[in-house]
């Protein structure tokens, strides 16, 4: 059989295997070591088996992976997210809509400390479900604000899935971070405009709140303080120099800590479930890079990425069309699985091909490629591929931060979360091609960095 052929079968069965519910670890380890059998004999898969768990596993940059994922998991139960809805339901609480926004603010900042946007909207929405109940507000802007807010946990750095799509272009983590700031800032305005606009077409949705106390706005402001506090020792010294990230994520495990252990959030009983759902987590992560791996070595020898890439230069699209098919096919996917799987899934087969079109070899009305170094191009399409990421965590059918948010108001119908969630996606849409249009939004502070 033609290697093309065994490479399109191949990528079929595994979609096949991902629509049964199979995890996505497990369908790549299979379709990958099957399709590496049938090409050149299971004594390869066997050998391959031996030596790339080590060589995958024992990257030093991977280890930022679990320091992440437990400093988020301790800020989680320390109850970090409490205190910055608190702190932004201060600031912006008394306005129309004012929950709301305090929402996607407080989504921001905890964020910034956490990096997985199922747990930012998890807790975020055991902490505000209760105060939109309070004051009124209608299930869908309530339910589709936390469900909104939490996408901003995957892009506002440190984020676990950043740091695993540089892992997997070879691209600086540090710059990748820095590259995230603005388009992730972006991303907290339009949210609160789009409050603002739904607010004032439907005022019965986000009624005005009581103006909180002077005693009480010192309170909750200087609550906040702590992660902001951690937010900029974990960043800053990382743009400083004093630090590469992986000690960074210690430094930051380690504040989290001293924090919930002062505010007696933190016991030993709640350490240990963080150490367990950490390593929980790492290993679903680092068996899924396994599979991922082997899925690329598969690509490699039927040469799929490398053919698909002629195919796109023969054809004579332009690379911007190249892009937009791309993304959409990331919103396509993101119906289908999480944001991790996803990354790992489809950019070791979408990246080859962006090379090779960025690399000279497209002539057209436009020129050559992308006219960007391929430095800025793994930027500048990490940066979309991430927010297009996003969307997929809140578009229907499956939607994960829609099915969790639902879970958790169970007097608000799915079908109204998903109306809630609709005026955010079309913000975050409207993003994507700012970005698509003007990729110096998201590589000039990166560039300034290094200048």
């Amino acid at each position: 059989m033609d290697p093309i052929t065994i490479g399109i079968l191949g990528l079929a069965a595994l979609l096949g295997l991902i629509i049964l519910r199979m995890p996505i670890a497990y369908s790549m380890i299979l379709v990958g070591g099957i399709g590496i059998a049938v090409l050149n004999g299971m004594p390869l898969v066997l050998n391959q088996l031996k030596t790339l768990p080590f060589g995958q596993f024992s990257i030093y940059s991977l280890s930022i992976v679990p320091m992440f994922i437990l400093m988020g998991s301790l800020a989680t139960r320390a109850g970090m997210s409490r205190a910055m809805f608190r702190a932004a339901n201060a600031w912006l609480g008394w306005l129309k809509g004012g929950k709301a926004m305090a929402v996607i603010a407080a989504c921001a900042g905890f964020g910034a400390v956490c990096g997985s946007s199922l747990a930012t909207a998890s807790t975020m929405g055991r902490v505000a479900l209760p105060e939109f109940r309070r004051y009124g507000y209608s299930g869908a802007l309530s339910t589709g604000s936390v469900a909104a807010g939490g996408v901003l946990g995957i892009l506002i750095p440190p984020s676990v899935v950043l740091t695993i799509y540089a892992i997997l272009v070879e691209a600086n983590i540090v710059t990748m971070f820095l590259a995230a700031m603005v388009p992730g800032l972006l991303a907290v305005v339009f949210f609160l405009l789009t409050v603002v606009v739904y607010v004032l077409v439907r005022p019965e949705a986000g009624p005005r709140g009581a103006r909180t106390d002077r005693r009480e706005f010192v309170l909750a402001t200087v609550g906040a303080f702590p992660v902001l506090l951690i937010f900029a020792v974990v960043l800053g010294g990382i743009y400083a120099g004093l630090y590469n990230p992986t000690p960074a994520a210690a430094i930051g495990v380690f504040l989290v800590w001293a924090v919930g252990t002062l505010t007696r959030r933190l016991g030993i009983f709640e350490l240990l479930e963080s150490l367990k759902e950490t390593a929980s987590t790492t290993g679903m992560i680092y068996l899924i890079l396994l599979g991922a791996e082997l899925m690329k070595i598969f690509m490699a020898r039927v040469r799929l990425p490398q053919e698909a890439a002629e195919a796109v230069l023969a054809s004579a699209i332009s690379p911007l069309m190249v892009i937009v098919v791309l993304l959409f096919a990331l919103i396509i996917l993101g119906c289908l699985m999480d944001s991790l799987s996803m990354i790992l899934l489809v950019i070791p087969f979408f990246w080859p091909i962006l090379v090779d079109i960025n690399g000279g070899l497209y002539q057209g009305a436009e020129g050559s490629g992308f006219g960007m170094s391929t430095e800025d191009l793994k930027i500048w399409f990490g940066i979309l591929a991430l927010i297009v990421v996003e969307l997929g965590l809140i578009t229907p059918p499956v939607g994960l931060n829609v099915f969790v948010i639902s879970a958790m108001a169970k007097d608000t119908p799915m079908i109204e979360t998903f109306k809630g969630v609709a005026p955010f996606f079309a913000a975050e849409i409207v993003r994507v091609v700012i970005l698509v249009m003007f990729p110096a939004i998201s590589l000039w502070l990166p560039a300034l960095y290094s200048g």
